[in-house]
This record gives structure tokens, sequence and C-alpha cells, in this order.
């Protein structure tokens, strides 16, 4: 039963972020579902991309000013704010990926989970 009520939450978290990149108009939205992965560390990637390192940096913090508000929750490591570049919010069971779009390309988280379910949404 407990596991059902984590699984909820981390698709909650992962809406909610999804909400909070589309407020700041973040590109090719992708939602990787990995809860049939054995291997995944996380139940969900959320992946995006935009334009300059400005609109990352507001779009990580979109995200984290909306799933504060509706959860209370922060995220338990975030890492490349400073460059924004490349930023990764960290909240467990859902991992958030904001790439300037070049470094999108070159990593290609995507491809390298190409087992997920994927789910694509549209920017607001």
């Amino acid at each position: 039963m407990v596991k059902s009520k984590v699984i909820n939450e981390s698709v909650y978290i992962s809406e909610l972020v999804i909400n909070g990149i589309q407020e700041k108009k973040g590109s090719e939205i992708v939602r990787l579902d990995l809860r049939n992965i054995h291997s995944s560390v996380a139940d969900f990637f959320v992946v995006c991309h935009a334009e300059s390192s400005t609109q990352v940096k507001a779009i990580a913090n979109s995200v984290d000013d909306e799933v504060f508000k509706a959860t209370g929750k922060t995220p338990y490591h975030v890492e490349g704010l400073s460059f924004g570049e490349w930023i990764i919010l960290d909240y467990v069971d859902v991992v958030v990926h904001v790439f300037k779009t070049d470094k999108r390309q070159f990593y290609g988280i995507e491809e390298l989970w190409g087992d997920a379910e994927m789910k694509f949404y549209q920017s607001a």
C-alpha cells in the first residue's frame, strides 16, 4: 500500500514540474516513465530545453516554486544553477533536467533511457 502512495506522489510531482516548465515556455517537454525499468534511479525524468541560460534558470526556479507551493518540498539536490547550461533538480523519485538547447542535443538523455515510456507535452 505504501508503494502506491509513493508512486501517486511521484506522478503528482511530475505534473507540478511540467506546469512549472510550461509557465516559462520550456521547449519539447517530455516525461520519461522509468517505473518499469529495473535499473532506474527514479520513477520519472522530466526533460526540456530553452534557448538561453537566463530562460534555463527561470524554468528551474519556476519548477522549484511550483513544487514547493503545492507540496512544501524542495529538491534533495540541485546541480548547475550557477551556469545555466544544464540544471538538474532532484526530487528523489522525480528528476528534472533543464537544458540549454545545444546541451540537450549533445547529452541525449532520452536516447540513454530509450526503454522508458515517453509522454510529450506542449509549452503553455
